[in-house]
């Protein structure tokens, strides 16, 4: 991934700085955003990907990145025992135990600031790990997938939720168009961070995709990969063992 690729471009600081204050800046309108400019797709790109973790049932799941923590009770579904949720960014972690509480779930699933690449758990303790649009934003990629390999028991499973470049015609044009003259202005005018809606497609065309994102994760440790294609290839789920 290009490290060249931040939120702030005159900004000075580390990119996982920025990228913690740009989703603190756009927290109170991120989960209204993601649904509103997705259609409300991504809720269901999120379902298909808890999918691929049901026949290991998992009872410790780890969310790097969990944001608002849509994917953590996405995974309620597998009827795991606990689910913990790490984001960099507090004001997202304030959104989503805001929802959390209003369920009642606090006592299964538990929101908390950590770093994907340097985590506080012991080696071989999660039976699952998810990443939902969250890897394109890791400052070091190898080092914050190493770090989830190392704390998943083995033959645990991650699963990583993902956006990709459609590269068939029309959909890469399209998809170009709307991310580029669509998505930027539609985020501001909502968020007031012009900046939040610039960087996500200049890191999903910096991120890479398909079978380079595998090899990256092979290299990481990880074993049987595979990329399931999501809406024409806008989205992909990466799945992979320990």
């Amino acid at each position: 991934m290009k490290a060249s690729v931040t939120p702030y471009k005159i900004s000075k600081e580390s990119k996982k700085d920025q990228v913690a204050t740009m989703f603190n800046n756009i927290a109170p309108k991120y989960d209204f955003l993601n649904h509103f400019l997705s259609l409300g797709i991504d809720i269901l790109w999120r379902k298909r990907a808890i999918r691929e973790l049901a026949s290991g049932k998992p009872k410790t799941l780890l969310d790097i990145a969990t944001g608002t923590g849509d994917f953590a009770l996405e995974a309620l579904s597998l009827h795991p025992e606990k689910i913990i949720g790490i984001d960099i960014s507090e004001g997202m972690l304030a959104a989503g135990r805001t929802k959390i509480k209003s369920k009642g779930l606090e006592n299964i699933i538990d929101l908390q600031n950590g770093d994907s690449e340097n985590l506080k758990f012991e080696a071989n303790f999660f039976d699952a790990a998810t990443v939902a649009f969250g890897v394109r934003n890791f400052e070091h990629l190898n080092k914050g997938l190493t770090e989830i390999n190392r704390v998943l028991k083995p033959n645990g499973k991650l699963v990583v939720l993902e956006f990709s470049k459609p590269r068939k015609f029309p959909v890469k044009q399209l998809y170009s168009f709307y991310s580029n003259y669509i998505l930027p202005p539609i985020g501001k005018l909502f968020s007031k961070d012009a900046a939040a809606y610039t960087y996500l497609p200049e890191s999903v065309e910096a991120f890479p995709d398909g079978t380079d994102f595998t090899d990256i994760l092979r290299s990481c440790g990880f074993k049987e990969t595979k990329i399931i294609s999501l809406t024409f290839g806008i989205a992909s789920i990466y799945v992979a063992k320990k």
